[in-house]
C-alpha cells in the first residue's frame, strides 16, 4: 500500500488543525503557509475532511477550520480513509462476500494479505489526532531548543525567508 499526497498532506494538515483551532478557527491560507501545502490542493482535502465529519468550517471573518469534536477520538485510520478509501494493502476476494475466488479453498497467500490489512488497520486505527499533535509539539519544542538557530523547526520556508529579509 502505497500513500498519495492526499492521506499524507491531509494528515499533515489535521495535525495542524489540532495544534492550532483550540483557540479560534484556522485558516486554509495560514496552514498552507506552515505545511507548505496549495491552498488550492488543502481546500480539495478540506471538502472531503469536512463530508466525513472530522473538520468543521466557521464562515466570516476570523473563520476557517476546527477540528470536529476530541482530537482523541480522530484516529488517523479515520482520517486516511476519508481521504483515500480503503487502505488494504490486497484486495483479496477470499474475503469479501461479494466477490468470488476460485482458488479460496487452497490458496495459501490469502493469510498473508489478512495479516497485512490487520497490522495496518490496527496501526492506524491505534494512533490519535492528539497524539500526533503532542508529539509535533514537542518535536518543535525540541527544536527550538536543540537544534541550530536556522533551522526551520515548524516555521514555514516562507516565515523563515521573511525572518532573514527582516535582520
Amino acid at each position: 500500500m502505497k500513500l498519495s499526497t492526499k492521506g499524507r498532506y491531509g494528515l499533515r494538515a489535521m495535525i495542524d488543525l489540532a495544534e492550532f483551532s483550540e483557540a479560534e478557527p484556522v485558516s486554509i491560507a495560514s496552514i498552507s503557509q506552515r505545511q507548505g501545502i496549495s491552498e488550492r490542493y488543502l481546500e480539495q482535502l478540506m471538502a472531503k475532511l469536512k463530508k466525513a465529519g472530522l473538520v468543521e468550517s466557521i464562515r466570516g471573518a476570523g473563520g476557517g477550520y476546527i477540528i470536529h469534536g476530541d482530537a482523541g477520538k480522530i484516529s488517523v485510520g479515520d482520517i486516511l480513509r476519508a481521504l483515500e478509501g480503503s487502505l488494504e494493502a490486497v484486495t483479496c476476494a477470499a474475503f469479501h462476500a461479494d466477490e468470488s475466488c476460485q482458488a479460496q479453498d487452497i490458496c495459501a497467500t490469502k493469510y498473508v494479505w489478512q495479516k497485512i490489512n490487520e497490522s495496518i488497520r490496527t496501526t492506524v486505527d491505534g494512533i490519535y489526532l492528539d497524539q500526533l499533535a503532542e508529539e509535533s509539539r514537542k518535536n518543535k519544542a525540541r527544536c527550538r531548543k536543540e537544534i541550530q538557530p536556522e533551522a526551520l523547526c515548524g516555521s514555514s520556508r516562507k516565515e523563515k525567508r521573511k525572518e532573514e529579509d527582516n535582520e
